[in-house]
């Protein structure tokens, strides 16, 4: 019999390490949005690696939007409640290039069992307890996204339509900031769809319009799926946009 190929212990850099346990750090809540990281120097003393093997791993999350650089201040954990990180998520933009700040106004909020593609999409068990919230996005008075956003209901409890009218901000400044929960990245889905009645009625546009569907699975730290979206856009005066590198 031909011998069994013998298994290999999996390699991480060591910078991949460091970055691993700085994540960890992150998910313990050692560090809370908007904080300041301990210096490299004090890292590289903690974990007992070169002060670059720190720098390396820093960068890494700094890319990815997890820490963010100030010169001259130091490093700190991004926050969605900062100006630039705010609506980071956020790609259906005026084609005029106007940078406005969306407007919120809230439908509903209600609790359901968890079923379809919402419970797929967070791994969640059939019949699970979820919120789900309805949320329309105007820009200048003018209704652009439909959202349909499904959470496990534990992610946010006590969550209401007065409790999210009440918060100045983004959806994901208020998880972070009532719920201590940050969202790092999400992936899409982007499909062109006809409005059907009650998408219609809340867009002000005809039945049957061609609208954008984009579904969207938000992830916290060590890619966790938190938040599935279903948002409907209006893309008249409007586009998806997005950079490639």
């Amino acid at each position: 019999m031909p011998a069994k190929p013998v298994a290999t212990p999996s390699f991480r850099p060591l910078y991949e390490q460091i970055r691993i346990l700085l994540t960890q750090s992150l998910v313990a809540g050692e560090w809370k949005p908007g904080e300041a990281i301990p210096s490299e120097t004090d890292l590289a003393e903690r974990f007992r690696v070169s002060q670059g093997t720190v720098r390396k791993a820093i960068d890494e999350l700094a890319s990815e939007h997890i820490l963010v650089r100030r010169q001259g201040k130091g490093t700190f954990v991004a926050s969605h409640s900062e100006p630039a990180y705010q609506y980071r998520f956020l790609r259906v933009l005026p084609d005029s290039g106007e940078k406005l700040t969306p407007q919120n106004r809230f439908l509903e909020v209600k609790k359901a069992r968890a079923s379809g593609e919402a419970a797929k999409a967070l791994g969640l068990k059939a019949g699970t307890p979820t919120l789900i919230i309805k949320r329309l996005m105007l820009f200048q008075s003018k209704p652009v996204v439909l959202d349909e956003i499904v959470l496990a209901a534990s992610t946010c409890p006590g969550a209401t339509v007065a409790r999210l009218e009440s918060f100045r901000g983004s959806m994901y400044s208020f998880y972070e900031t009532v719920y201590g929960l940050r969202m790092i990245r999400a992936e899409e889905r982007v499909r062109a769809i006809e409005a059907d009645t009650f998408a219609a009625e809340q867009l002000a546009v005809a039945r049957g319009s061609p609208i954008l569907c984009v579904d969207r699975i938000a992830y916290t730290y060590g890619d966790k799926p938190v938040e599935w979206r279903r948002g409907l856009c209006v893309t008249s005066g409007f586009s998806y946009t997005n950079e490639l590198s």
